[in-house]
């Protein structure tokens, strides 16, 4: 393949019952043209903030991951490309088929089923990381912490905090956006069960690369929601040219680093990274994650970055 193919259309139906197909419960979900059934959205068909058109060119391997990254030349190309992206066969069967076959309290709706690429604000002063979308969330809404409860809980405080205009996101096209924040997740596709492998990570990290380094210029805080979001970012910084501390800090809520860029670099020379728990279900669920820790981190990145 060349790379520049456009995306197919979707594909049949995967094998029935993809159980537990992983998290994502919340109300809402995407639109449901006439005739919707199962399978990815076709870009360019009409969904709501859908970057893509047929013409896009689409990455079916590393290397054309690598290009494409590389060679778009606005944040709306970028993100276009990642919407289509089939490099790794195991995330695209796995997104399609849950797209397919949807869980039964959402069968009535059409799933977007593609990656799901970065969201908000071109010119962010804060960029919010996370791991991956969820099956019936992201998975099904076609935006990034979008129609689950994570997602809930999230938006939630990103509203009381200043950097969201409504409580809620609930369907791509529902009115909401970003104020001076971006959202990016390290892997673009639904994974099984919630764990990309390595390489899955490592094939889809040119895109996260190619998009901090467009808004690397007015970026002054990344938020980390867990772990591996905040492993992911390391990479990322050092490629825009920001040193890594030795020894690199563990993550932990509330976890800060501030990293400076040689020779000044973007976005006045320095970032703050912080660590944030993800406000997964079990997460807030066991109290691990409280509204009110997420509003310290949330409230913390807005002033650091002169938003409040």
């Amino acid at each position: 393949m060349t790379g520049r193919e456009p995306v197919p259309g979707p594909g049949p139906a995967g094998p029935a019952g993809p159980a537990g197909a992983g998290p994502g419960d919340g109300a809402g979900g995407g639109p449901v043209p006439p005739g919707a059934g199962g399978g990815p959205v076709p870009p360019g068909t009409g969904w709501p903030d859908d970057p893509a058109t047929a013409a896009t060119p689409v990455a079916r391997d590393a290397a054309e991951v690598r290009a494409l990254a590389a060679g778009a030349g606005t944040v709306a190309e970028l993100v276009a490309r990642q919407s289509v992206c089939r490099a790794c066969p195991r995330l695209v069967e796995w997104r399609e088929q849950v797209a397919a076959v949807k869980r039964p309290s959402s069968r009535g709706e059409r799933y977007w089923g593609r990656p799901i690429p970065g969201w908000g604000d071109e010119r962010p002063a804060v960029l919010i990381a996370g791991l991956a979308p969820a099956a019936h969330g992201g998975n099904r809404t076609g935006r990034v912490f979008t129609g689950d409860r994570s997602g809930d809980v999230l938006f939630a405080s990103l509203y009381r905090c200043g950097l969201a205009a409504q409580p809620t996101s609930v369907v791509a096209g529902d009115g909401q956006r970003l104020i001076r924040a971006r959202m990016v997740a390290a892997v673009r596709c639904a994974p099984p069960a919630n764990k990309p492998t390595v390489t899955e990570r490592d094939t889809c990290a040119p895109w996260l690369s190619a998009e901090f380094a467009r808004v690397a210029g007015s970026a002054r805080v990344v938020v980390c929601l867990g772990g591996f979001a905040w492993q992911a970012m390391w990479p990322v910084l050092r490629s825009a040219g920001f040193a890594l501390p030795r020894p690199r800090p563990s993550f932990g809520h509330g976890a800060e680093a501030r990293l400076a860029a040689a020779g000044g670099g973007p976005g006045g020379g320095q970032i703050l990274l912080i660590g944030c728990y993800h406000p997964s279900q079990q997460n807030t669920f066991t109290g691990r994650v409280t509204p009110a820790m997420l509003d310290a981190v949330f409230r913390r990145a807005a002033v650091e970055a002169g938003l409040a």
